[in-house]
């Protein structure tokens, strides 16, 4: 399995961001995953730039590693044409190291111009669509096409990469998980769950690429570092659909006060037991998965990048 480092767009600004990137290239790092929000989960996370600046950053920073929106929602805030522009001249400046990860979004990044927030159902329907919108464009022919959710007239893309990039498409339930079978490149995902990965091949999926994402918080002092993954990342731990419905961060922080630290550290490895950091690796990759990325929660990134450089990359599986 191969392992990559997680940029969270929610937690750092675009200097901090190109840095890590540069960074985890240094330490031998597989490939980047990079969070796109324009709301970060909480107050506490404190950032959200623009994900398209700072991919066009990236390119100039590194040279070798394959980059991942994790994902892009490309329905609601903004339209697929956009996204397909975006995604084109991404793939364009990394000289075909870029994949559109795309998911149904959350009501927390989609509804800030005042759209409906549609149900699961529809999104998906939205995404379908939006997923063929965004491959026309990336023919560089004229399109106009007037679907049941998008229209686009006279639209064509000039600055287009030799292929275009390709889609993986994020899913956690049945409905979500066929529509990537069936329409994707490949898949994405942030639960280590064996089930999951075997829907996505079995209808339809093959052996198409299945990445997936997960959060540690590696520190020299384990309290303190549980600490700083419960004040940032409580809402990992929120149950069911409330990672798409909830509308703000005020409402993720009112909704996070019912976890607690030791929820939080039951799924995140804290501290600096090696151990701890492989056996959380180990889940994923036993669960099926091709590509894993892990975040740093926190600022202690360079602790971070030494200790995976030195006792983890080499042993993982």
């Amino acid at each position: 399995m191969k392992l990559g480092y997680f940029l969270s767009s929610e937690e750092f600004g675009p200097t901090d961001l190109l840095w890590q990137a540069r960074r985890a290239e240094q330490a031998g790092f597989a490939g980047l995953w990079i969070s796109d929000h324009f709301h970060p989960w909480n107050d506490a996370q404190g950032d959200s730039p623009f994900v398209w600046g700072v991919i066009g950053g990236i390119s100039q920073v590194t040279t070798r590693l394959p980059v991942t929106t994790a994902v892009t929602c490309p329905t609601v805030r903004i339209h697929p044409a956009i996204v397909a522009q975006a995604a084109a001249t991404a793939a364009v400046m990394l000289e075909g190291r870029f994949t559109l990860g795309v998911g149904s979004g959350e009501a927390l990044n989609e509804h800030i111009l005042g759209d409906p927030w549609p149900p699961a159902d529809v999104r998906l329907e939205m995404l379908d669509e939006a997923i063929d919108v965004m491959r026309e464009l990336w023919t560089g022919e004229d399109v106009e096409r007037y679907g049941e959710h998008y229209v686009v007239e006279n639209a064509r893309l000039y600055t287009l990469p030799e292929l275009p990039p390709p889609v993986y498409v994020s899913g956690f339930g049945p409905k979500s998980i066929s529509l990537a079978a069936r329409v994707g490149d490949g898949y994405c995902s942030a639960v280590p769950d064996a089930g999951m990965v075997s829907r996505f091949r079995s209808e339809g999926g093959g052996d198409k690429p299945c990445q997936a994402g997960t959060k540690v918080c590696w520190g020299e002092d384990e309290r303190a570092a549980r600490r700083v993954a419960h004040q940032l990342w409580p809402t990992d731990s929120l149950p069911g659909e409330l990672a798409q419905v909830l509308p703000t961060p005020a409402h993720f922080e009112q909704a996070a006060t019912l976890v607690t630290e030791e929820m939080v550290a039951a799924s995140i490895a804290c501290g600096n037991d090696p151990e701890r950091h492989l056996a959380q690796i180990r889940a994923f990759a036993d669960a099926g998965y091709d590509e894993l990325y892990v975040q740093q929660i926190g600022p202690e990134q360079e602790g971070f990048f030494r200790f995976y450089e030195q006792q983890i990359l080499p042993h993982v599986p």
